[in-house]
Formats: structure tokens, C-alpha cells, sequence
């Protein structure tokens, strides 16, 4: 009876994730299911992203795509050399492909459109549009059974960024800077201005307004991500949500923070 449990309880596991890296210096999620897996950007080195992927209990050869958000360097610094290393196609919108260097081999460059999804194994990795500054930025959904969000370098909470924050079992998302660090620190006045307008990032509270206001009751983990080197601390992110999301009781995610330089756990969904 006992090891019976144990498998059932294992075959409910449908999805397994890591935040490899998430911040202005590299962003990289891994995502496994069964014996397939995929990435959400490469804006590491492909040595690192192997590394870390090892380091959290990953396979590297099972990675069967890489899922582009925009052609911005830290979301895309290693999908060349990985891609051509372990023959994985990318995906990324048309004009994302155009406007960053992706893979100098062309065939491993799959346009999508940016309300397109992609089947991998059994899990469904769908796109949709949303607001940052470049040429046609997306962010993604996978879904197998349950429903995993990775919301990152948005400007302002769109509808398309509500909705899914809305039904979303497991949540990646972005809470990028402290409107008052942000406005003492040391960045000049066009990239401050930049960073808070709705082509820029979501600051600690927008994110945890977002959150609060759309999350349904079924979201089990908040992962706070892209936290901003300069402008931002884990801890105050962290505190930032805790006091907002008290307003909901019918709200009760467990709430974590994403780092530039190690993997997260890697999350059972």
C-alpha cells in the first residue's frame, strides 16, 4: 500500500520547473515533463544553462526547444551555441527573429506568430503578446493538465498579462524595481523614465496589484523574477508582496524569489 501511494502520488507530478537565471543579466526557465523539456530564453551562457540545469536534477539532451520572448541579449545570449550543441529548434516570433541574432544555423529557427502554440511532448507551450520595448515581445504559457505562467519584462499589466495571471496554477512573475529605489539610485533620468513607463518593467507593487486583484485562489506558487540588481532587493520585492496579497485570504500562494546567478529549486507543478 505504501509504495502504491507513492506512485500515484508521483504520476500527479505533471510538470517539473527552475528559474536557471532570471535578471537583467540573464534570464533562463527550464521546464521538464516526462522525458522532454524546454526552455523559456537563453540569456546565459550554454555552459551555464547545462550546468544548471545538471545542478537542479535535469537532463540537458532532453530540452526539444527553446521558446524566445524578445531578441534582448539576456534573454538570448546562449540559444546559438546550445541549440546548435544539442540540435534544438528555437522558437520565436518573426520579428524577434529578425531583430536578434538568434542561430547562425537557419534551420533551427522556427517562426511563430504571437498568439501561437506549440506541442512538445505532452505539454502545450502557447504565446501571447504583451508590452516591453522591442520588436514583437511575447511571454508564455505551458500547460499539461495545469497551467504555468512566465511573465517577465512586461511595462503594465495588459489584458492579455491579466487573464493569464487570472488562471495560472504556478506563477513566474516579473517584479522588477522599488519606485523609490528606482528614483534614488544612480541610472540617468531617460533609462529611469524608460524603465517605468509601459514599454519598461513592472515595479514591486504593479506586480503585486496584478497578482492580487486577477489571481484566482487555485495559483499555488508566486515566484517573484527579474529582480533589478540596482534598483530593487529580493527582500524587498518579497515583503512588497507579502503585505499586499494579505488583503486576499481566499489568496494563499507560496510566495519565492528568482536570482540571477543560482537555479531555484526545481518546482514540482
Amino acid at each position: 500500500m505504501f509504495l502504491f501511494v507513492i506512485f500515484r502520488s508521483f504520476n500527479k507530478i505533471k510538470m517539473r520547473v527552475s528559474a536557471l537565471a532570471s535578471g537583467s543579466s540573464g534570464n533562463c526557465f527550464y521546464v521538464e515533463s516526462h522525458d522532454k523539456a524546454v526552455l523559456v530564453d537563453a540569456g546565459i551562457s550554454a555552459k551555464q544553462i547545462v550546468e544548471r540545469i545538471k545542478s537542479v536534477g535535469g537532463e540537458p539532451s532532453r530540452v526539444k526547444g527553446i521558446f524566445v520572448t524578445h531578441e534582448h541579449s539576456d534573454h538570448i545570449r546562449g540559444t546559438d551555441v546550445f541549440a546548435r550543441a544539442f540540435n534544438v529548434p528555437i522558437f520565436a516570433t518573426k520579428d524577434t527573429a529578425r531583430s536578434g541574432f538568434l542561430c547562425s544555423d537557419s534551420d533551427l529557427i522556427h517562426t511563430i506568430k504571437n498568439n501561437e502554440t506549440v506541442k512538445i511532448g505532452k505539454m502545450e507551450i502557447q504565446a501571447f503578446s504583451k508590452s516591453h520595448k522591442c520588436a514583437d515581445p511575447v511571454s508564455y504559457n505551458i500547460y499539461n493538465d495545469k497551467k504555468l505562467s512566465i511573465i517577465t519584462d512586461v511595462g503594465y499589466a495588459c489584458k492579455n498579462v491579466i487573464e493569464n495571471v487570472s488562471d495560472s496554477d504556478f506563477l513566474f512573475m516579473e517584479s522588477n524595481y522599488d519606485e523609490r529605489m528606482l528614483a534614488s539610485g544612480p541610472y540617468p533620468i531617460f533609462l529611469k523614465n524608460w524603465i517605468k513607463s509601459p514599454q519598461g518593467h513592472l515595479s514591486n507593487v504593479q506586480s503585486a496589484c496584478c497578482v492580487l486583484e486577477h489571481a484566482s485562489p487555485k495559483l499555488k506558487n508566486l515566484v517573484l523574477s527579474h529582480i533589478s540588481l540596482n534598483n530593487n532587493t529580493p527582500e524587498t520585492a518579497f515583503k512588497t508582496f507579502v503585505d499586499l496579497l494579505k488583503e486576499r485570504r481566499n489568496l494563499k500562494p507560496e510566495i519565492s524569489v528568482s536570482d540571477r546567478s543560482v537555479p531555484t529549486e526545481m518546482f514540482r507543478i
